[in-house]
């Protein structure tokens, strides 16, 4: 049984530059009419190019992403938090459990560990986000 749909979610990883932006944008893709969707990290970093190329290829555009830090955020009642890295998970416990919002983990991978060619790059960036969208669907419904 799928849960219920929240009205507000938000991803949260290391850096707000790969995992978080490509969920924060599949889920508004899909699910945007019906609920806030944001996304945050434990520091700000720089979207990732690749992470840029990989949701182009499926027409989604977060060129114009501005990676932030929980602190950053404006909205902080989430009826959910996804954490899709340990230590992002942590984190999240500690800033939104207070607040009442439950929180979830989801052990993405860190596509900027892999090493190799451009095109070994991005097909584990394209795994990610492939994987994310799965999750996303069952999750949603």
């Amino acid at each position: 049984m799928t849960p219920a749909r929240p009205l507000s979610v938000l991803f949260v990883c290391t850096l707000n530059a790969v995992r978080s932006p490509m969920a924060e944008a599949l889920t508004k893709k899909y699910y945007g009419g019906d609920m806030r969707v944001e996304s945050a990290g434990l520091r700000a970093g720089e979207t990732d190019g690749f992470a840029m190329a990989v949701m182009n290829e499926i027409g989604l555009d977060i060129t114009r992403h501005w990676p932030r830090t929980f602190e950053e955020l404006e909205f902080t009642d989430f009826e959910l938090v996804i954490a899709l890295s340990a230590s992002a998970r942590r984190k999240a416990e500690e800033f939104f459990h207070p607040t009442g919002g439950a929180v979830e983990f989801w052990p993405i991978e860190d596509a900027t560990m892999v090493e190799g060619s451009r095109d070994q790059k991005l097909e584990a960036f394209r795994e990610v986000r492939d994987g994310l969208l799965r999750r996303i669907r069952q999750r949603f419904g």
